[in-house]
């Protein structure tokens, strides 16, 4: 199969990994070819067991076209979801499903120069356990926290590989493609894609996890910044409260807000007699403390519901800052947080009454993630198939078609 063929052939997966189902005329439209040729390429992928056929779409008066969708045991791909402290690692299939469980691995990030290594040796080893054959996996995308510049593959925060890049030394020892990216960033794709972003013109998507995070759909395109540091809602100089962020510098929204100063919080009261169903034990190791909590919200435990309302007003000052500069139409509470569920609305919506001009804020709906704690990695695999066809240009063609290319002829 030539090179240009491929290239079309993987365009047309990509749009309808994205889209569910579509039609031929649909697909031409999004690929940018003829439908005759766009035809032909589908009814060679639906030979090749790529695509089915799925019925008709709803009349509208006319013929109704038939639509396609991705046979989804065919490719697969493998999903990273980092944060400061634990790695989860996923084998999905082209329609969002974790076609084996979700493997958890304690790795912290700072000061761990094994780190890089430990995690592509367990992501190679999650791949050997499945069974599946490398030909069968589109490539492993891996978001975590930190400046992440996605384009040349490396993080400046964590996960240094001298001499190369993240992507580079992943690729070689796996022997397959791989993509990283900030994991608030992959947060906001995912709900853009598949979440409660989709179809949402300009959303802010705030990743609650360690710190604070944020993806921004502008325009109804994920929004990265110049440099691929776009959103680091974290490091917002909000408080006059002396703290040192974990960036350096002092004040900062996540001293007051991320999860991890609700952990702390947790256990100074603890100490100073509050009642709640928490013990101190279950508050000793970050990931099961989070757990714990958000478990006695949803069980009404009255400390833990005020440690959470408290951090909800607080974000929502700094939600009031992006509504002023930004004018978003939703904003979406995502993340490990998120599963503690509409416990964060009302004091978000109260900081918003008192901080933001009403008429800025009056048609910014707020909104919980319908992914939840699973958004990073089903952002992941999107930037995965994001990257799909690329490989291909990047082996045969050396650049990216511009206009005039044959390409796109």
């Amino acid at each position: 199969m030539s090179a240009k063929k491929l290239l079309f052939k993987r365009k047309i997966i990509r749009q309808i990994y994205f889209s569910g189902t579509l039609s031929c005329s649909e697909l031409s439209w999004k690929i940018k070819k003829s439908l005759p040729l766009t035809t032909k390429l589908v009814n060679e992928l639906i030979q090749e067991g790529y695509v089915v056929e799925t019925g008709y779409a709803p009349s509208t008066g006319g013929r109704r076209p038939i639509m396609f969708s991705l046979r989804p045991d065919v490719l697969y791909i493998v999903s990273v979801a980092l944060d400061q402290f634990v790695a989860r690692i996923a084998i999905m299939d082209l329609q969002n499903n974790f076609v084996s469980p979700i493997e958890k691995l304690e790795l912290p990030l700072p000061k761990n120069p094994q780190a890089l290594a430990v995690l592509t040796e367990k992501i190679d080893k999650v791949i050997s356990k499945s069974g599946l054959p490398k030909d069968k996996i589109a490539g492993i995308g891996i978001g975590m926290p930190g400046f992440v510049d996605f384009k040349k593959g490396i993080n400046y925060s964590f996960l240094k590989a001298p001499g190369t890049s993240i992507t580079e030394y992943i690729a070689d020892k796996t022997g397959l493609p791989a993509f990283i990216d900030n994991d608030s960033s992959l947060i906001g794709l995912a709900e853009l894609r598949f979440g409660a972003a989709m179809r949402k013109k300009n959303a802010m998507v705030i990743n609650i996890g360690w710190g604070i995070g944020l993806g921004l759909v502008l325009n109804g395109e994920l929004f990265r910044g110049h440099d691929g540091f776009a959103g680091e809602f974290s490091h917002i100089p909000l408080f006059a409260n002396g703290k040192l962020c974990s960036c350096g510098k002092s004040g900062c929204l996540e001293t007051e807000t991320s999860l991890l100063v609700i952990i702390e919080k947790a256990k100074q009261g603890l100490k100073t007699g509050k009642l709640s169903v928490l013990k101190a034990a279950q508050l000793e190791h970050y990931e099961e403390a989070s757990e714990a909590i958000i478990t006695a919200v949803h069980e009404g435990d009255r400390f833990a519901v005020e440690l959470f309302s408290e951090a909800g007003y607080n974000i929502g000052r700094g939600v009031a800052i992006l509504i002023h500069i930004l004018n978003p139409e939703v904003i979406i509470l995502s993340g490990r947080g998120s599963t503690a569920g509409k416990i964060w609305q009302a004091p978000i919506q109260q900081a918003l009454n008192e901080h933001c001009i009403p008429r800025l804020a009056v048609n910014t709906a707020i909104e919980m993630s319908t992914l939840g704690y699973e958004a990073e990695l089903i952002g992941a695999a999107a930037l995965v198939m994001e990257n799909y066809e690329k490989e291909i240009i990047k082996k045969n063609f050396a650049v990216e078609p511009g206009p005039g290319h044959l390409l796109n002829n």
